[in-house]
């Protein structure tokens, strides 16, 4: 196989390990004998198991953007944009793949000291907050860039909250919830 097809069945070998079992529950042996490849392999491609967590972070962030951007772009301009958030959300909840957020499973397994996997979250984190309040500014009137960027925070709140909470009841009802407030707040 080319370098970077070996690196992305790496990437998406490890994906599926840390999301179904976490990230300290899942060692360097098993991703090496799922992904079938030899150890030295791996070790040219990554230098540690903090390194392909943090393309494991991306890998999922990218695919997951990209389908929300898709589903909230076929959403009717207007607050169903914004809606449309959490119908998102609960089309991933139904999914069989489903196991809450992997940035949540991924830090809640961490030291705080790993600096540079809850960078990488943080600024995931921090991208879904813009793309929040580019819909508020782009789909409600009347708001300046500040008010659409502090609805869109508190927009994302109910959204963690949601994906976390229906995660752990194993029930929509959270997302439900959260998008009946979401639509009292804007």
């Amino acid at each position: 196989m080319k370098r970077a097809l070996v690196k992305q069945h790496i990437i998406e070998t490890a994906s599926n390990l840390f999301y179904k079992n976490g990230y300290n529950r899942t060692g360097i042996n098993e991703i090496i004998k799922e992904a079938n490849i030899a150890k030295a392999t791996l070790y040219n491609h990554f230098k540690s198991k903090e390194d392909i967590c943090i393309a494991y972070l991306k890998y999922k962030n990218q695919g997951f953007t990209e389908d929300l951007k898709t589903f909230i772009n076929a959403k009717t301009i207007g607050k169903q944009k914004l809606l449309g958030l959490f119908d998102f959300l609960q089309s991933f909840y139904s999914s069989k793949e489903f196991n809450g957020c992997w940035c949540i499973n991924t830090v809640s397994e961490i030291p705080k000291s790993n600096v540079a996997i809850r960078n990488e979250i943080v600024a995931q984190k921090e991208a879904l907050i813009e793309f929040i309040s580019d819909l508020v500014q782009d789909n409600l009137k009347g708001y300046t860039k500040d008010e659409s960027f502090k609805i869109a925070k508190q927009i994302f709140i109910l959204y963690e909250g949601a994906i976390s909470e229906s995660h752990l009841q194993d029930n929509p009802w959270p997302i439900q919830s959260a998008k009946s407030i979401c639509e009292q707040l804007i």
